[in-house]
């Protein structure tokens, strides 16, 4: 009876080649987890040591800097005038259009070389050609002939001579004039006396917070610049003035006057 019941009992557990082989793989399956572990590992230390190693330095550390800013200025006196003048011409046909423009212009810029203006100081900046329409409402759009216009920007070098260069345009027919302006010629000499005193400007800051803050500045880390100069608007609008249009007004006269060349400086700095 107890035999039977020994026996019984035994044959829950596995004898034999079949159990020493589940511990096999037990054991296997365990190894093998704990080297990818130990490689995963392996390779985190030395992905941590290589990042230690590539930010030791300036950079593993977070800079002091300040801001410091100036505006430059210098006046300078305007030394040249601008002006564009033109002509708008129509005819029904494109050949006939072309031909009055081209004897007007022709003239104008003859007249203007007469003046000593010279050639690069002439320059052509639009030449224009394009149909004209009249529309009816029963017959829709119709063409009427066609429209030419060209006009070309005068520098004028001589501002003494700015009186007789805007009285051609009455002169000669030229029926598209703009206003006239004054601008500097040389303005990056003046750029550069006006970046001159922005930094003598940021050079007073520096010595000031210098002994208010007790900080030393170390470096630049950055500097930046920008002029804030534009053309200067129209001294008068010509078509306004309506000079010469009908032959015999009075051209107004024309003096130049001054401009504020301004730059503005940025300059960061490293301090401790």
């Amino acid at each position: 009876m107890q035999e039977a019941q020994n026996s019984k009992n035994n044959s829950y557990f596995p004898k034999g080649p079949s159990c020493g082989g589940m511990i096999k793989k037990i054991l296997f399956i365990f190894i093998t987890l704990a080297v990818v572990y130990f490689i995963v590992l392996l390779a985190t230390m030395i992905r941590n040591n290589l990042k230690e190693y590539y930010y030791i330095g300036k950079a593993d550390r977070q800079e002091r800097t300040i801001s410091l800013d100036a505006v430059g200025k210098v006046n300078a006196k305007t030394d040249i005038a601008v002006t564009t003048m033109g002509m708008i011409s129509e005819a029904e046909t494109v050949a006939e259009a072309q031909k009055k423009n081209t004897e007007v212009m022709n003239n104008l810029i003859g007249k203007l070389k007469a003046l000593n203006i010279e050639e690069k100081d002439i320059q052509t900046n639009n030449y224009n050609i394009y149909p004209r329409y009249d529309y009816l409402p029963d017959e829709g759009s119709i063409l009427r002939g066609y429209t030419v216009s060209q006009n070309v920007t005068v520098k004028i070098r001589d501002l003494e001579k700015a009186d007789d260069v805007i009285a051609l345009a009455g002169e000669v027919g030229a029926n598209n004039v703009s206003g006239l302006s004054f601008t500097i010629d040389e303005m990056d000499a003046y750029l550069d006396e006006a970046r001159k005193d922005a930094l003598e400007k940021i050079g007073e800051k520096v010595g000031i917070l210098k002994e208010s803050l007790g900080v030393k500045f170390v470096s630049v880390v950055s500097y930046s610049e920008y002029s804030g100069n534009s053309y200067p608007g129209p001294l008068y609008d010509a078509r306004a003035m309506e000079y010469g249009m009908g032959g015999g007004a009075a051209t107004p006269s024309i003096e130049a006057g001054s401009e504020d060349v301004t730059l503005n400086v940025n300059i960061i700095f490293e301090i401790k």
